[in-house]
């Protein structure tokens, strides 16, 4: 009987032990695993669940792309749930998440992934302007110098029709032909006036005679 007691005492003493240990060990191990910090990341869009940080203090999260503040930062007890949509992009990003947790910065998180490019995104175009092809010269249109003057031309092939007024009595050089008549009919006129003078002469000698 005395046997039996002390393997019964000694079977207990080792039961209650192991149950401290445990308990002890899931006090420990609690706070650790309580708090939970999950978050993920998509070439669109970051989701945020962080759960059991406790409701005793001010937690703080920010979420960062490339230095800029995506989600400025922000307090929360317990958990916080939220979902951030990227700005478009057409290469790869760099999401930053910090969270500080109240109850010691072992708890705490500072992380970073890679947001990769949607399927389809297009690239935006170069802002260097493309030059623009110069129009070649037109060799077949004249300049206006090169067309010719069309009074000119006209003058130039249509002769004049009409003679010079002045043109025909500079050419004559020679008598009319009715000149010798009008010389006979002044001989004629003398020589008729001669023979009157002679008569009249005649008439008065006689008579006083």
């Amino acid at each position: 009987m005395v046997e039996n007691k002390k393997t019964w005492r000694t079977s207990g003493a080792l039961i209650a032990a192991a149950t401290a240990g445990a308990f002890g060990v899931g006090l420990f191990a609690s706070p650790a695993q309580a708090h939970t910090p999950v978050w993920e990341v998509t070439c669109s869009q970051v989701s945020l669940d962080l759960t059991n940080y406790g409701s005793k203090a001010d937690n703080t999260v920010t979420v960062t792309v490339d230095g800029k503040d995506l989600l400025p930062t922000a307090t929360f007890q317990n958990d916080f749930h939220k979902k951030l949509d990227l700005p478009e992009h057409s290469k790869e990003l760099q999401v930053r998440l910090v969270v500080k947790a109240a109850d010691g910065d072992q708890y705490s998180r500072d992380e970073t992934k890679t947001a990769p490019v949607c399927e389809g995104s297009t690239p935006k175009p170069s802002d260097t302007p493309k030059p623009t092809p110069s129009k070649p010269a037109d060799s077949a249109t004249p300049t206006p110098s090169d067309k010719p003057s069309t009074a000119t031309s006209s003058a130039a092939a249509v002769p004049s029709s009409k003679p010079s007024a002045d043109s025909g009595d500079l050419a004559e050089t020679g008598s009319s032909s009715a000149t010798p008549l009008i010389a006979g009919a002044a001989a004629v006129v003398i020589v008729a006036g001669g023979g009157l003078v002679w008569a009249t002469r005649k008439r008065r000698s006689a008579a006083q005679g």
